[in-house]
């Protein structure tokens, strides 16, 4: 059963039963009212008439009269007081009684008090109220008045009442079912479009939002939800184009492993198979040599970048950024006396919290490229001041329709001296990636025949 199927009819239950059981605690205390104020009435028309007939008997007028007479004198005095509703006793017995009732038992000790004694008795469909008390006359006769009336009528009308009050009651359910399951129904909408949007993202929509615009319980839950689809879109994104990286790295990977590989296949096929003299044998050698330490560059940075796509955790750590100027001129010092190349280094920057061994590989990585783009007796300039890194060369330049591809993995310019220099194209990319994950961005700079400025600027 749905949800507000169920609340409905919970709320129509209770509401129900509330209005029942109220309504019949009304009924109940409005009958007992309208019963207690008709036995009220005939005590106080019995003790009025009571007194009244009392005075007309002091006078100890009967004490002369015979039987016929005496009994016509009491009718005479029952009429003055509307004789159809009392019955009057003398002695224990009945001597007027002009009602359409019969009492059963005139010497009923009830009636010979001087409080008044009401009950009602049931007669089948009728109810007849009956009181009685004792008449104060002085003299030896004892007298009774009982006052009698129908109160049918009262009870038809209390049966009526109830009969409306159910009719009003299964009426206002009725009417307050459909409210309720209407509202209910509108109420709870906005949490048929969070179903809807959760089944379609589900589904791999994952530009669904929920368009709910309530400020209740509901409203804020739906924000919160359309939070939660935003992040998963930008997480799915996110690793989708990490999955794009990594499958045009590993179909880059593929082509570049050809060449290497075929040089190696064919140096040692041809050392296997044919007779050379002993130079050719070196010369050979050093071919296999060389290939194999450019498979060993190019799987020790590829394994590099991927241990960053992997894991997006570093290590950063307050680190004194000229130490770290002092670590990367000392590591690269052989390599540029090889070249014949100048490195200049100054630094104006403080301490920074960085991983000091990525950021590291990423100077020497920047500082490798200006080498390998260098002629002999060329200067690399690396500066830091205030937030920014520069590693600038006066080499042969980068194509300005180049320069947005520089950092993609395995990407070239000029594939022939790329090659010749021992690169493999995933020197900027690693670069690329360290400065992200440090809240950084490269940028950079270059003119063909003029140089090369990279920045790293956080």
């Amino acid at each position: 059963m749905k949800l507000w199927k169920k609340l409905s009819m919970v709320t129509v239950t209770i509401l129900s039963a509330a209005t029942l059981l109220s309504g019949a605690a009304v009924i109940y205390r409005s009958m007992e009212y309208n019963r207690s104020k008709t036995i009220e009435s005939g005590e106080g028309q019995l003790k009025s008439t009571a007194y009244a007939i009392g005075k007309d008997l002091e006078s100890g007028i009967l004490q002369g009269y015979s039987g016929v007479t005496k009994n016509s004198y009491l009718n005479f005095i029952m009429k003055k007081y509307d004789a159809s509703k009392y019955i009057l006793i003398e002695d224990n017995l009945v001597v007027c009684n002009l009602t359409p009732f019969e009492l059963a038992n005139p010497a009923d000790e009830r009636w010979a008090e001087t409080e008044i004694c009401s009950v009602i008795q049931n007669k089948g469909d009728r109810y007849i109220l009956i009181s009685g008390k004792k008449v104060p006359v002085a003299g030896n006769v004892e007298y009774k008045l009982v006052f009698v009336q129908d109160i049918s009528e009262l009870y038809g009308d209390m049966r009526k009442q109830v009969c409306y009050s159910l009719w009003f009651v299964l009426g206002a359910s009725a009417v307050s079912v459909l409210i309720i399951f209407l509202l209910t129904r509108r109420i709870l909408r906005p949490l048929r479009e969070l179903q809807k949007a959760a089944k379609e993202i589900s589904e791999g929509n994952l530009t669904r939002r929920a368009d709910v615009r309530t400020r209740d319980e509901i409203g804020t839950m739906a924000a919160a939800f359309n939070r939660m689809a935003e992040r998963i879109e930008e997480q799915v994104t996110e690793l989708s184009q990490v999955a794009e990286k990594r499958r045009q790295m590993l179909g880059s990977l593929t082509h570049e492993l050809k060449t290497p590989m075929t040089s190696i296949i064919g140096y040692s096929d041809t050392l296997l198979n044919v007779n050379l003299k002993k130079e050719q044998q070196e010369r050979a050698l050093g071919h296999i040599y060389k290939e194999c330490r450019r498979l060993e560059r190019l799987s020790s940075k590829l394994m590099s970048l991927m241990g960053l796509y992997d894991n997006e955790s570093i290590c950063p750590e307050e680190t004194s950024m000229q130490e770290l100027f002092d670590q990367v001129v000392s590591l690269e010092e052989y390599h540029l006396k090889q070249k014949k190349i100048s490195l200049i280094s100054s630094c104006a920057m403080g301490s920074r919290r960085i991983d000091r061994d990525l950021f590291e590989s990423l100077l020497v990585n920047l500082i490798d490229n200006g080498i390998k783009a260098s002629d002999e007796g060329g200067v690399i300039f690396l500066t830091g001041q205030d937030n920014v890194i520069t590693v600038r060369d006066e080499g042969c330049g980068i194509p300005a329709d180049e320069i947005k591809r520089v950092t993609e993995a395995f990407y070239m310019v000029d594939k022939a001296r790329s090659r010749k220099e021992g690169g493999c194209g995933l020197g900027l990319a690693l670069c690329s990636m360290i400065a992200e994950l440090h809240g950084a961005k490269l940028a950079i700079e270059s003119e063909v025949g003029r140089g090369t400025s990279v920045s790293v600027i956080f």
